[in-house]
Parts: structure tokens; C-alpha cells; sequence
């Protein structure tokens, strides 16, 4: 028997001698062995005597003990007759001999109130395994197999030392990481308001911002009947698409796959989506589908459903492909979009939303005394704060004074401050996401008047200050910051996110509210998840044992149905439309831009106020369905090529004889540069044999998106040689 050299853990061998199979586990880092007793193999499985010291491997996987208690062990990458007793999925066995539990990860537990201990010479526990069945001669064939083992907790053992787990804070106070991102590289924390830092009562805000718009329309010329629309939180989700071609609202994944069709109210089934878009697939273009992707769109969301629908059940409507007719008069689905558009813009801009919502505070605006303490503290870690907001300064004034208005400052023992104070920079009338792009005329505002002043501003920013407008190029120039050095929080994926990181490279902070309902759908209604799962399991059980020779067609016609059944459970417990984030296993389009945009996101900014400022947001790794499907020690290795001894010889006599010409090669350039013959300089270099490439001793690999060539190398390695110019970091589509 040949020892197998693997440092620190157990591994499960077996030897054939004449068809009789050995067992045993050998542990290396003592000097002894824990052995299963030898048995003979048949067609279907292994039989081993079952007794104080052994256990009974049947066909169907299913290993009795002493204790009488089930337990499953799972031979993998094995051959031969033993194809029949694969499995994959447990984790220990016990061995009575010896007291302990043998897990697959190569760890040993001593089990509890045992009082048998092991011969600690390795050459007499081979003996003894081998007294049970006839000595073999000589191995034909030794080769590893993996093994997994589950145990029943009645079965003697201490608790299980669970592997080490990072360590995470409670769900509500998160921060999610898509890309990397230490905080303590940044120089800069810039936050939009609306959303951001005055976050607004649900669904008492989106209920203003309805009744609102309906007004609106009605003056437009919509019948009074809209007005008696009531606003129903549970219908509405952003990242819907509307399709101003036949009305429908979109629930689609990252490439435009619908997930979710509706028109009006009406779910539309399958075959019928299929006749309206052809495989159930629809390109973003502008001049048709609009992305409904912020929370102020919420209201309007709700809003086309209810239009479409009331028009369409109308009596006095005929429903026509792509519109509403009424007698000489056509309303298409785009008309109906543009004036709810219109609408919408009025109430922002003109209209009562804001002098409602500021006449009432308390009620649709939050207010929390963290915020001052997070924004001082950001200041007192060395970094520097900006506003950046799309609102005028007359209502971002009234609203952060009030968010502002404690009796205290930062903290109990300090004065109150007024909220300019917290911020270096403050920006308003941005907007974005223009202010990304070629930007407007930058204009320093009255903070007493709350008009701007004539002429355009030329810098520097100064501290307490107000200004209006301008672009990113120019505010970066003003305050001296690189894309990566300034984190922007912000709640709009597309005007405060996609723009950000896509046009300027910063890093962005995403806030999603939401997440406080996905959350709890997620933990509170695990059952399903779980169920799911295990209809999963047994979908992969019906095929288990069939390969392409199998002439049996497994039903899976109840099974399939049973997870549609548990997955629309799922769907619906978020809302009608579903989660914000995926479809079943399916990620919406907006869970996509989340991904690819934001690289940390939140329910809120204040989460912030749980972490230091030195940290270090780490990515998890988005693995693949060929990693995340595949356990680590069922990885396949294939064995290295065995060549031909013709070809063997060949290849090392091609090795020989590339050395002989590169050191003749070597030898003569010596010689010539002795000699000083530097005319043959060009055919000496002609002669060189190619070299192959040598393996970077450095970092050269982007493994994070927070690395930075400016950081220094560990002592006693090798620094990282720096560019000649610094090259733009490409986040283009």
C-alpha cells in the first residue's frame, strides 16, 4: 500500500486487490489510523459487517450504525462498481472504534463520553482491517475518492465547530457592496436631498403626489370621474416600462425578456404577451417604452394603469389596438403618456406638491436626529461634504431646516447649528443628470432672497455659500477631486447613479427604500424560499439516475406546477407587480442597473452611522451557475496528458536543443560585445529564440474596483511601476 501524502486533513482510499476493496482513513498529522472494515463489493453497493465498529453502505446510500440511526455517505469521482454509491451532500460519519467524527473537510471531532481509544500505530490498524477479509498480495489500483457523511444529532458527539463566518451587521443596518470600496480613499461624500436626505413618508407622500396630478389632469380636460382614483400602495414598483405603443406597464429583466405584462389593470397571460411582442421581448427605445425609475414616479405609475383601465372599460370608449376612440376622436396610448407627463412636471415644478408638503411637515417628511451626527462625523474622519440637488433653494431651505431643527447640534452637549454649516459645498438647481454632461451656467444664490446673482460664477467655492447650477467638470475643478475619490448618495439609478459613475467615474451610494419590504419579505417568509429549494431537489432526484441512454421519460408535469404555485407565493408577497429586485429566479431590469451602477446601496444614508470611516466594503463574489452549483471538493481534476515515449522523446529533445542554440546564441553576443562588432547587431537579433512569458510578480490583475496605484507596496516587495499618465477608467456599457 503506497501512502498518500495530503498534509493535515483525512482522506478516504481505496485499494483493489482482486476485487476486494480496502477502506480505511488515515490521518497525517498523527500516527495512526481509523479504519472501516474491509467487506467485498458487488454490482449494486458495498456490504460491510455491521457492528460496534462498522457501518452498512447499501445501494440506495443508506448507512445504519451502531446507534441504529440514519446517515448517508456519499462516494464521489469514484469508477468502476462503485458509480452506484454517489451522492453528494452530507458531512461526517461516526466511528465508534475510535470516538470520533470524521468530517469531509479533513477535521476531527472527538466524540463526547467516549471511552474506547485507538491503536496509534498505523502498520497494526492495516493488520487488523485486513484480518477481517483475505490479505491481499499486491494493489492493482489505489486512487482517492472523496467522501461526505450526515449523522443523526442523538448520535454521541460534542457541538459541531461550524467553519468561521464573516461577520455581518443586523439586516436593517447595512450597507450592501456590489464593488469594493474602502472609505477611507474618499475625500468627498456628496448627497442628493429629495429621497436622500429628506426621505419622505410612504405612501402618505405618493398619496399627495396623485390626487395632485389627477387635478391636474381634470383642468386639462380629462372627465371628473379620474378624480375619484384612490391611490393602493401595493400596485406600483419602480423600474416598470411603460409602452406607449399598446399601454401596457413592463416588468422586464436586464436585455428586455418581459417577466410581467399589464394593461390597465389586467394581467396579460402568456400567449397573448406572445402576440404582442415577439418572444416575449421588447428593445429599449426611447421613442417608445419610458423607464419609470424613481420614486416620484410611483404616483404616475399607478396613475397610467388606472387611466388605461378606465378608458378600456368605458362604456363610451372603444378599444382600439393602440388607443381609446370616441367617437371622431382617437387617444392613443403616447397621448395619454404625454399629458400624465405633463401633468406630472407641473405638479413638481408649478404646482402645490411642494407648498403642501412643506405646509405639513411632520407628516410627509421624516425626521431623524442621526442625520447631523452621521454628517459630523463624516467631517471629523478628514473628509469633505457636498449638496448636490435638483431642487430650488427656497424649498431645499425649508426642508433641511426642519430636518435640522433640534435643540442640540451633532451631539446632545453641542449648540444647535443651522444646516449650511454641515456641508462645504452646497449645489442646487443641478439639474441632473444634465449638470453630468455640459451643465449649466453656474450662479451663486441670496441665501437672504433666495434669488441668484447676475454674472457667472468663476470660483473658488466658498464654504456657507449657496450656487446654482453649473457642470461636473467645472465643481471637480473648483474642489480638486479625481471620479474615484467622491462617493455620491443619491436615490435616482439613472440621474444620480448611472450618470455619475458612467460620465465621471465616481463612486455612488445607492438608496433604496424599498429594501426595508424586500427585507422583510425575505426573512419573514422563508418557508417559501425553502420550499422552493427542496421542489428543486427533487426535480434533480427524477433525474438521477437517467442518462442519454434512458428511454424513460420522467413526469415532471406536478412538479413543475408546484414551483410556478410557490414562486407566484413569492411574487405576491412583495405586491401585485412583485419584487423591486427579481421575478422568481429572474433579476429585474432595475436589480441590473443596480448591479452594474451602484456600488454600495441601502434603505438609507444612515446606515452609514453603524460603520467606521476606515472601512473596508468588501464584494462578495458573484458566482456563476458552474461555481455556485459545484462543491469545491467535487471539482473534477483531469489526469495529465500521458504522450507517446516517440513523442516524449521528441518534445525533450526540442527542450535540448532550444537550450543548445539560446546558450550558443548567449556565448556569441558576449563575444561580439568583447569584441566591440556592433554592426551585426541587427542579424544577432534575428537569431534569438522567442522567450516565453514569465509569470508578474506583482499585482497586475484589476481584482478590485477600490485598488489604487497610489497605495504603497508592502515593504520587501516589489512597487507596482506607475503610468505615465493615468489612464481613464472605462465604465461605458
Amino acid at each position: 500500500m503506497h501512502a498518500y501524502k495530503h498534509t493535515h486533513k483525512y482522506v478516504l482510499k481505496m485499494a483493489i486487490f482482486d476485487n476486494l476493496p480496502t477502506l480505511f482513513m488515515k490521518l497525517h498529522r498523527k500516527p495512526h489510523t481509523l479504519p472501516f472494515k474491509a467487506a467485498r463489493t458487488t454490482t449494486t453497493g458495498i456490504n460491510i459487517p455491521n457492528n460496534n465498529n462498522t457501518v452498512t453502505i447499501a445501494q440506495n446510500g443508506v448507512i445504519a450504525t451502531a446507534f441504529q440511526k440514519p446517515a448517508i455517505l456519499r462516494l464521489n469521482q469514484s469508477r468502476s462498481n462503485w458509480a452506484n454509491c454517489r451522492n453528494s451532500s452530507c458531512r461526517r460519519i461516526y466511528t465508534g472504534e475510535h470516538g470520533h467524527w470524521l468530517h469531509s473537510t479533513g477535521r476531527v471531532e472527538r466524540a463526547a463520553k467516549s471511552n474506547n481509544t485507538g491503536n496509534r500505530n498505523s502498520n497494526e490498524n492495516l493488520s487488523k482491517m485486513s484480518g477481517d477479509a483475505t490479505t491481499p498480495s499486491s494493489p492493482k489500483e489505489v486512487y482517492d475518492m472523496a467522501y461526505q457523511s450526515d449523522m443523526s444529532d442523538s448520535a454521541p458527539t460534542t457541538p459541531v465547530q461550524q467553519a468561521p463566518k464573516k461577520y455581518y451587521r443586523a439586516a436593517a443596518h447595512r450597507v450592501f457592496v456590489n464593488r469594493s470600496l474602502h472609505l477611507e480613499n474618499i475625500k468627498y461624500y456628496g448627497f442628493d436631498m429629495d429621497y436622500t436626505l429628506a426621505e419622505y413618508n410612504s405612501p402618505q407622500y405618493e398619496q399627495l403626489g396623485f390626487n395632485l396630478v389627477k387635478e391636474r389632469l381634470v383642468s386639462m380636460g380629462y372627465p371628473k370621474e379620474i378624480l375619484q382614483f384612490e391611490y393602493d400602495p401595493t400596485f406600483p414598483v419602480r423600474g416598470l416600462w411603460f409602452d406607449t405603443l399598446y399601454g401596457n406597464l413592463l416588468k422586464v429583466d436586464a436585455y428586455g425578456n418581459i417577466l410581467v405584462c399589464v394593461h390597465g389593470f389586467e394581467f396579460i397571460k402568456h400567449h397573448q404577451v406572445y402576440e404582442l411582442y415577439p418572444n416575449k421581448f421588447l428593445k429599449l427605445d426611447e421613442s417608445r417604452v419610458y423607464v419609470l425609475n424613481t420614486l416620484f414616479n410611483l404616483p404616475e405609475t399607478y396613475l397610467l394603469a388606472c387611466l388605461v383601465d378606465f378608458f378600456t372599460n368605458s362604456s363610451e370608449f372603444v378599444r382600439v389596438e393602440r388607443g381609446i376612440k370616441a367617437g371622431d376622436f382617437l387617444f392613443t396610448y403616447k397621448s395619454i403618456f404625454q399629458d400624465v407627463r405633463r401633468a406630472v412636471d407641473w405638479v413638481h415644478s408649478d404646482g402645490d406638491l411642494k407648498r403642501r408638503t412643506t405646509q405639513n411637515m411632520a407628516h410627509y417628511v421624516k425626521k431623524d436626529k442621526r442625520l447631523p451626527t452621521v454628517l459630523s462625523r463624516i467631517r471629523e474622519s478628514g473628509a469633505k461634504l457636498f449638496m448636490l440637488t435638483n431642487s430650488d433653494y427656497t424649498y431645499t431651505n425649508e426642508i433641511m431646516t426642519y430636518l435640522f431643527e433640534f435643540p442640540h447640534g451633532a451631539n446632545p452637549d453641542e449648540p444647535h447649528r443651522d444646516w449650511k454649516t454641515y456641508f462645504d459645498v452646497i449645489v442646487v438647481d443641478a439639474r441632473k443628470p444634465l449638470f453630468f454632461d455640459e451643465g449649466t451656467v453656474l450662479r451663486q444664490v441670496d441665501t437672504k432672497t433666495g434669488a441668484l446673482k447676475i454674472g457667472t460664477h468663476i470660483g473658488p467655492l466658498q464654504p456657507g455659500q449657496v450656487y446654482s447650477g453649473g457642470s461636473c467638470e467645472l465643481f471637480t475643478k473648483f474642489i480638486n477631486a479625481k471620479g474615484k475619490d467622491v462617493l455620491y448618495v443619491g436615490d435616482h439609478i439613472f440621474g444620480d447613479i448611472l450618470k455619475s459613475k458612467k460620465i465621471r467615474g465616481w463612486r455612488t451610494f445607492l438608496i433604496v427604500p424599498e429594501l426595508v419590504r424586500e427585507l422583510h419579505v425575505w426573512t419573514d417568509e422563508c418557508q417559501l424560499f425553502a420550499e422552493l429549494q427542496n421542489l428543486d431537489i427533487k426535480l434533480g432526484d427524477l433525474y438521477r439516475d437517467l442518462d442519454s441512454s434512458a428511454k424513460f421519460k420522467p413526469d415532471i408535469s406536478q412538479l413543475r406546477n408546484c414551483i410556478r404555485d410557490v414562486t407566484h407565493k413569492m411574487d405576491m408577497s412583495y405586491g401585485m407587480m412583485g419584487s423591486l429586485f427579481r421575478s422568481g429566479s429572474r433579476q429585474t431590469f432595475f436589480s441590473s442597473q443596480v448591479v452594474r451602477y451602484a456600488d454600495v446601496y441601502a434603505a438609507t444614508l444612515l446606515n452609514l452611522i453603524y460603520y467606521p470611516f476606515s472601512y473596508m466594503f468588501r464584494a462578495p463574489s458573484m458566482l456563476l451557475p458552474h461555481e455556485s452549483t459545484v462543491a469545491h471538493d467535487q471539482a473534477h481534476q483531469p489526469p495529465p496528458p500521458h504522450l507517446p515515449p516517440a513523442t516524449t522523446a521528441t518534445v525533450r529533445g526540442a527542450i535540448s536543443s532550444s537550450e543548445e542554440i539560446l546558450a550558443t546564441t548567449l556565448a556569441k553576443e558576449a563575444k561580439e560585445a568583447k569584441d566591440g562588432k556592433e554592426g551585426k547587431d541587427l542579424h544577432r537579433a534575428s537569431s534569438i529564440v522567442h522567450t516565453r512569458p514569465s509569470t508578474p510578480t506583482v499585482v497586475t490583475h484589476t481584482h478590485d474596483e477600490d485598488y489604487s496605484e497610489e497605495e504603497e507596496a508592502p515593504a520587501g516587495k516589489e512597487q507596482v511601476k506607475k503610468p505615465a499618465a493615468e489612464e481613464k477608467r472605462d465604465t461605458s456599457d
